[in-house]
């Protein structure tokens, strides 16, 4: 469809006719010879003298409003409105916080083949298959063992997320773990962050021994810039040292950043509990619309211009035709 971007400007359609009507016509003064015998020599050459300009008056009347309305129209912006664009934007930031700590290289869960694997193995495994159902959100990679370190930016570019979860391994980050440390740097990945939701999922398999923050501290610190915490358990509450998993930590700091706490045992609770943050943290996208505006003023311009040219030809060939109809007077002998 199309339309006038400053339809205001048609009310200045009706000012030609009242130029028109209560202007004072144009009168050009012109020097000229007054000669007694003028009538005589009209009848000489056989022409009869006639009102400059009055044969044309009429038709050029109309075509001077013809183009003037051209030309108010061409002010008022034609434009043609195209179809809305629409484009997805996502507006959820979401990090990822894994621990990649020694203790995750023992073999007691099982990949989708059913064989014996590293916990880190199935937990990478899926974790896959969770980016590939949050293609609206802009994910980012967290791995922390002695320290934490971030493996991913916030992006859009899953595979390249994938690539980069493929290539941890674990002892790359120390063999402790420092969850403390996680949720600080994940604060600081998301405190530039535009999106109102930022979420953090925290995966571990054992206890805080080395964070230079306490796990409570940087959750409340989370909790604080808005940002949700889920953490995820696996491994054995009852083993001694590194290898114990703290649920009691990873419970409170869910509760109170306003997340939820999982128990992953083996494979099939791992793949529950991601599907169930699937439910919990569904997609939420904005649509942004902009429709395309083409500019249409050069035609009823170029129509004026046109008009225009063409009056002044065929005014030139009227002067032309005019002069070769005059009969030219007989030579004398």
């Amino acid at each position: 469809m199309w339309q006038l971007d400053y339809p205001w400007v048609l009310l200045a359609l009706p000012l030609a006719l009242l130029g028109y009507r209560y202007l004072a016509p144009y009168r050009e003064a012109r020097s000229a010879l007054r000669v007694p015998f003028f009538a005589a020599m009209s009848r000489a050459v056989g022409q009869k003298p006639e009102a400059s300009g009055a044969a044309g008056n009429a038709w050029q009347l109309w075509l001077n409003l013809l183009v003037w309305g051209l030309l108010v129209v061409a002010c008022a912006r034609p434009v043609l409105v195209e179809k809305p664009i629409e484009r997805e934007q996502p507006v959820r930031d979401l990090m990822l916080a894994i621990d990649i700590s020694q203790s995750m290289e023992t073999a007691d869960y099982s990949n989708a083949s059913g064989q014996r694997v590293d916990r880190l193995s199935a937990v990478k495994e899926v974790v896959q298959g969770f980016i590939e159902r949050r293609k609206d959100d802009r994910l980012g990679l967290i791995v922390f063992g002695t320290g934490a370190y971030p493996q991913a930016p916030l992006t859009l570019d899953h595979a390249s997320l994938q690539l980069l979860l493929d290539e941890i391994a674990t002892g790359m980050a120390g063999p402790n773990t420092a969850i403390g440390d996680a949720i600080g740097l994940t604060i600081k990945l998301l405190d530039k962050a535009q999106e109102q939701e930022k979420v953090l999922i925290l995966l571990t398999d054992g206890n805080d021994t080395g964070s230079a923050i306490t796990p409570e501290h940087a959750a409340q610190m989370a909790a604080d810039k808005g940002i949700v915490v889920h953490t995820i358990g696996i491994g054995d509450p009852a083993a001694t040292g590194e290898a114990k998993v703290d649920l009691g930590i990873l419970q409170a700091i869910a509760s109170s950043t306003g997340g939820q706490f999982f128990r992953a045992d083996d494979r099939a609770a791992l793949d529950q509990v991601y599907a169930t943050l699937d439910r919990i943290t569904p997609h939420k996208v904005q649509k942004l619309s902009h429709q395309p505006k083409r500019d249409l003023f050069c035609w009823p311009l170029g129509a004026a211009l046109l008009v225009l040219a063409l009056y002044q030809v065929l005014a030139a060939l009227r002067g032309r035709l005019a002069r070769a109809a005059v009969p030219r007077p007989a030579e004398e002998v």
